[in-house]
């Protein structure tokens, strides 16, 4: 059986029909549309996205925590550490369940998601001397 190969009258007709006009038109309208939302997501607008990990270390000296305020963005990977200079000392944020015991002149060292935003207080939960109570700080998670 012969194979069959359009002429170029054949193959003029044969693009210039409507639909197929149409149909072509379609196709790189996609493949432009399809390459330019890849470049909008690659690389650049994945690297905003992708977690920061922020590191630091809070010191516990004199029933106070130093320093008191710490401030991240969402969906950060926090290492934090913990040291005491003098006495022992708890470490607590509720919210992300985290609950620690920092041994006297020691350290104690985390990590955790930062993943809702807000002000989230952390404190002392020990109850062996009065001035523990007022072991007071804040973590800000803040909207990326």
């Amino acid at each position: 059986m012969p194979l069959l190969t359009p002429t170029g009258a054949a193959l003029r007709r044969f693009l210039t029909k409507p639909s197929l006009l149409a149909l072509a038109t379609t196709l790189a309208v996609g493949a432009a549309l399809a390459f330019g939302v890849r470049r909008l997501v690659t690389p650049a607008a994945a690297q905003e996205q992708a977690p920061a990990r922020k590191e630091f270390t809070i010191t516990a000296r004199d029933f106070r925590f130093m320093p008191s305020r710490i401030e991240v963005g969402r969906d950060d990977i926090v290492h934090i550490v913990v040291k005491s200079e003098d006495v022992a000392y708890g470490f607590t944020i509720d919210d992300y369940r985290v609950s620690k015991r920092v041994p006297a002149g020691g350290s104690v060292v985390f990590d955790l998601h930062a993943d809702r935003e807000g002000s989230f207080p952390f404190y002392s939960n020990l109850t062996t001397d009065a001035r523990h109570s007022q072991m007071k700080g804040e973590l800000v998670v803040r909207r990326r």
